[in-house]
């Protein structure tokens, strides 16, 4: 496994940049990343719809939230690769095909999340800004989310470490990720799988604990910062 990692880190690390594409952990730190930070404001609008006074918007966000958790990720990836091309006939490359799918599937289930935290705060602080005059949007905006989107933290740092080995189902539509990069080796060697692919999950483990660490103590800083305030 070491001779492996001696002779293959470069390309497991980055992939064949600067003399070909970007790959390997690189990339799917990148998926992860961009799949996070873009789900994130459609995570917030899902989660205010859903506890909308409004039943036609809170409705239409259920169907569409149950809907997209109802399904695998892997089935979305299929469809926006395979049949969205042929509806539309406009393809996209496999990165932005892999990448939209992340964002839809990670929005639906982060909205339940942000919902989760903004059904958790006391109905009260709600009526009495609205009994002080304020607006729905500005007490949403400047009462609501701030207190949801901190309670529920950890769950979006455990859900952005999930989002790290959701990336690997790239492999399928030949995204140039880490997966992709591990069966590249091994189709080169032909006879070490076993090695290869053992060194695949002991480097999701790392990236993933790694991750996992460090937003932890970002998590600790925040609530240290907010705790000083």
């Amino acid at each position: 496994m070491l001779e492996i990692l001696q002779d293959f880190w470069l390309q497991l690390l980055i992939g064949q940049y600067p003399k070909g594409p970007l790959g390997g952990v690189v990339m799917t730190l990148i998926l992860a990343v961009c799949g996070m930070l873009a789900s994130l404001p459609l995570a917030v609008l899902l989660a205010i719809a859903r506890v909308s006074p409004y039943r036609w918007v809170a409705r239409s966000a259920a169907v569409f939230v149950n809907c997209v958790r109802g399904m695998p990720l892997l089935m979305l990836i299929f469809w926006s690769y395979f049949v969205l091309p042929k509806l539309t006939g406009f393809s996209l490359s496999g990165f932005w095909t892999l990448l939209i799918a992340l964002v839809v599937y990670e929005s639906a289930y982060m909205s339940e999340v942000v919902r989760s935290g903004i059904e958790a705060l006391p109905r009260g602080q709600i009526e009495a800004s609205r009994s002080l005059g304020v607006g729905y949007w500005t007490t949403m905006r400047k009462v609501v989310l701030p207190q949801a989107l901190f309670n529920v933290l950890p769950s979006m740092t455990s859900q952005f470490v999930s989002t790290i080995k959701e990336t690997s189902l790239g492999y399928v539509i030949s995204v140039n990720e880490l997966t992709f990069a591990a069966n590249q080796v091994n189709n080169m060697l032909l006879t070490k799988p076993l090695e290869v692919f053992g060194l695949l999950a002991l480097i999701y483990f790392i990236v993933c604990f790694s991750m996992s660490r460090a937003l932890r103590s970002l998590e600790w800083r925040v609530r240290r910062a907010r705790a000083m305030v």
